[in-house]
């Protein structure tokens, strides 16, 4: 997790500390109830006509577009993500899931979510309770709230942290940690831990294999707490990390662009999630995406942490390897409405995260007993802030994570599932998508400065235009099209965009 004041530090990620040794279960958990492994309907469904229609339409695509930014075929893609909020940690007393999440998570059904993650909350990281930072905070609370949400044919992710780790837990040892690697913020005082050292990747990986064997969960979100060579090498003398762990190997070969150690950590994790059949969720800091040097080591990126300008993340992420699942933080960045965070996603095959859950009061910042780095950091700042409107509004509407909008606003999760509704067809398995096209003959004359148009095909073909511009655009298209919004109007070539807005049009066949 980024975070404001260490922006030129790295990475920093609200992750917690590590386990001891690992405990034995009594019981697994059950996992009988997560829906079996159902094929696509392009596997399963299509007739001849589907395919015929299919392959037409990729072909006339092909002719049509002669460049782009970056060509992908859409598969195994879950677009309907949120960030839950089991509830408040540091607590006074563990969460336990009931019947609010279970009308919380029909909600995010009928929303369109398939794909859950918990952040550190899920975990007892601060031992408070008797429980690891491996370990759930409340163990027969989580296993129901996994087994809530695979009723409903809804994943779930548990975060975990391949790099952070706090310095006070009794398991830490300073030799995994290169010097000067500290990251203080709110409860969490953390260690980078090195990806290059044995001592620390033989404690982590054995505990990852547990949160997933024993609890059912369909796979990790991890927050990398890594420093990248990158930024090692751009900012020497601002790095933290002055000299390597006493216990790191230099086996890989390191560079500005290749994180080796890292990209063999999180490949070795990576295979141990696909083994499960489950998903990989990353995050390492801000905008930035591994440098693995093609080596594919997750399923998803999340993005967008401590950024406070959405079009500079837009394109800091627009030709990172998909899926990319943007999180403006709304802690710092400012969007013009609530249909910008769409605009900004939509054209490169991102879709926004929703935050949703139970209420994020901000208690969490004021525990008794528990040591806070700073009384007066931005997270403090922030939680206090959220205590305010939480103790105003207890009712709603409410705030759900420390990325949300402070006060929340109330179309944000209408406007989110509005969105994802006319997403979906555009990324139906078996779509291949052209992404910031150039040269086409899509359009009768050149795309007006500011627009970008990326094509979605499958049986059906789809344009969607955005107008990043302060201006009022107009532009043709060399085909008819209507707009997905009004689907039921006469088919035309002349589309006007109002500025910083979005249209996705459905070609007429």
């Amino acid at each position: 997790m980024q975070r404001r004041d260490f922006l030129k530090t790295g990475i920093q990620t609200a992750a917690v500390g590590a386990a001891g040794a690992i405990p034995a279960y009594a019981s697994p958990a059950a996992t009988a109830t997560a829906s079996p492994a159902k094929a696509s309907a392009v596997m399963s469904s299509y007739s001849a006509e589907d395919h015929r229609r299919r392959l037409q339409n990729i072909g006339l695509a092909t002719r049509e577009i002669r460049t782009c930014l970056r060509k992908h075929l859409v598969t195994n893609y879950l677009p309907g993500q949120c960030c839950y909020n089991l509830g408040e940690y540091p607590c006074r007393q563990p969460w336990d899931p009931g019947e609010y999440d279970e009308q919380e998570l029909d909600r995010l059904k009928d929303h369109g979510i398939e794909l859950l993650q918990v952040f550190d909350d899920w975990n007892d990281s601060l031992r408070l309770f008797g429980g690891t930072k491996h370990t759930a905070l409340n163990p027969n609370g989580f296993r129901r709230f996994i087994d809530m949400a695979h009723r409903r044919d809804i994943k779930v992710l548990a975060y975990v942290s391949t790099g952070f780790l706090q310095w006070t837990d009794p398991d830490f040892l300073q030799e995994w940690s290169p010097v000067g690697s500290r990251c203080s913020l709110g409860f969490w005082d953390m260690a980078r831990c090195s990806p290059a050292s044995p001592g620390w990747r033989a404690y982590l990986l054995p505990r990852l294999v547990r949160i997933m064997d024993d609890y059912g969960v369909d796979g990790l979100y991890n927050d990398a707490g890594y420093f990248t060579n990158s930024a090692k090498s751009n900012f020497p003398e601002s790095s933290p990390l002055k000299a390597p762990a006493e216990d790191e190997m230099s086996a890989f070969e390191e560079t500005p662009t290749y994180d080796g150690a890292l990209t063999d950590l999180l490949a070795l994790i990576y295979a141990e999630v696909k083994r499960r059949g489950g998903i990989f969720k990353l995050h390492v800091d801000g905008a930035l995406e591994p440098q693995t040097g093609g080596q594919k080591v997750y399923d998803y990126l999340w993005v967008g942490e401590g950024v406070n300008n959405a079009d500079g993340l837009r394109e800091a992420v627009k030709n990172h390897a998909p899926y990319v699942v943007p999180c403006i933080d709304m802690s710092f960045a400012k969007v013009g409405s609530e249909d910008e965070q769409y605009l900004h996603a939509i054209p490169y095959l991102q879709f926004p995260l929703l935050h949703a859950g139970r209420p994020f009061t901000g208690e969490r910042g004021m525990i008794p007993g528990v040591q806070y780095v700073s009384d007066n950091d931005f997270w403090m700042q922030r939680c206090r802030e959220v205590w305010k409107h939480y103790q105003a509004n207890p009712n709603g509407p409410h705030v759900y994570s420390g990325w949300d909008a402070v006060p929340p606003r109330a179309e944000t999760r209408p406007t989110h599932a509005r969105w994802l509704k006319r997403y979906l067809p555009l990324v139906a398995e078996g779509t291949w998508a052209w992404l910031e096209i150039g040269e086409s003959s899509l359009f009768a004359s050149p795309l007006p400065e500011q627009v970008v148009a990326s094509a979605f095909v499958n049986r059906e073909s789809y344009l969607v235009l955005a107008n990043y511009g302060q201006v009022p655009a107009e532009l043709e298209t060399s085909a008819d099209y209507v707009s997905t919004d009004h689907s039921s109007a006469a088919p035309r070539k002349q589309w006007a965009l109002p500025p910083r807005s979005l249209q996705i049009l459905q070609r007429s066949v």
